[in-house]
């Protein structure tokens, strides 16, 4: 008997990821942020996102072992790395430079009695010169800084396929799509400023040293379809910057304002006790504006955090009921 699986990640730049000096190019129009990726991946679709120049990296670790009365046989990787372009828009003029693929990074297949863990890295850097200073020596690097994901995927001899996320590098958005395909994670924080000054040389998996990243439950298709519609109509929405251990709302305070989670790692506290951690794309606090305009729970940054404060009137009550309906109770 064959059992095989696969675990994608796709990394890519989401908009009001880059800070600084660095930004001028994507503000100008002459780089782009990256559209999101789909919510689920079918047959062929990462060579169509590739050449669309809708990402940077994307990791496919596919695997198969053979198993003969319940014994592993043999067992082999398949899949690879993806690095897409940059296209660059000068007036009516486009210019499109490849990226930079790196080596493969592959361990051997681990066998341990009824199962088999594959690990594989995939990266590389933009193929454009980005003049800047550096962490480490030598202090001024003309390159780009490296981007890569490491994914684990672990095949069992009942057929069982499960995955989870290393390591990645601290830039871009890291999205995590599961066996059937389906986007099932996300990388919790992007931080563009460590990443363009430090993910270079050793600071790489293809030197010494991985990164390991938070990881959370990617939100409902209703959260990606509502922000999406949210900030491409309203610009001027509110911003809020968390710091880690910082408090967006307390619970039982008045208030009726949702907020987007733009990156970052939330918790949810109920009666002074964590009850969930919530991912960059979720809603939040859609409750108060159900329940006569209580806060029903605490929402604390895990992690460092951007919220965009949306007022209650621009989601209408069929979507606050439904958003509630998909969030487990608190209880």
């Amino acid at each position: 008997m064959r059992v095989e699986g696969s675990v994608t990640a796709i990394s890519w730049i989401p908009s009001e990821a880059i800070d600084g000096l660095p930004k001028l190019p994507f503000e100008l129009g002459v780089g782009h942020y990256d559209e999101p990726p789909p919510d689920r991946l079918e047959q062929g679709d990462l060579g169509r996102l590739r050449d669309a120049d809708r990402f940077r990296e994307a990791n496919l670790l596919e695997a198969w072992i053979e198993v003969e009365d319940g014994v592993i046989v043999a067992a082999s990787y398949r899949g690879g790395g993806l690095v897409g372009s940059t296209t660059f828009r000068l007036g009516p003029k486009a210019i499109v430079v490849p990226g930079v693929a790196f080596e493969v990074l592959r361990t051997e297949p681990e066998i341990s009695g009824d199962r088999v863990r594959f690990v594989q890295t995939v990266g590389g850097r933009a193929g454009f010169p980005a003049p800047r200073l550096v962490k480490g020596g030598p202090m001024f690097r003309i390159q780009s800084a490296t981007a890569w994901t490491t994914l684990a995927l672990t095949l069992y001899t009942d057929g069982r396929v499960e995955h989870e996320v290393v390591g990645a590098s601290p830039f871009p958005r890291h999205w995590i799509y599961d066996n059937d395909g389906v986007l099932a994670q996300k990388s919790g924080t992007v931080d563009f400023k460590t990443w363009y000054r430090e993910s270079h040389g050793d600071n790489t998996p293809w030197g010494d040293a991985d990164s390991p990243t938070v990881v959370a439950a990617a939100e409902t298709a209703l959260e990606r379809d509502l922000s999406r519609n949210v900030l491409a109509g309203y610009d001027k929405l509110k911003r809020r910057k968390l710091a880690e251990g910082e408090t967006l709302v307390e619970q039982g305070t008045e208030g009726t304002d949702l907020y987007l989670l733009l990156d970052g790692v939330l918790g949810v506290e109920v009666d002074g006790q964590s009850v969930a951690e919530m991912g960059p794309g979720t809603m939040l606090g859609e409750r108060a504006g159900l329940e006569s305009g209580t806060r029903t729970a605490t929402l604390r940054a895990v992690t460092s955090c951007r919220v965009a404060v949306i007022p209650a009137e621009l989601i209408g009550e069929r979507e606050l009921a439904t958003l509630a309906a998909d969030r487990h109770r608190e209880d």
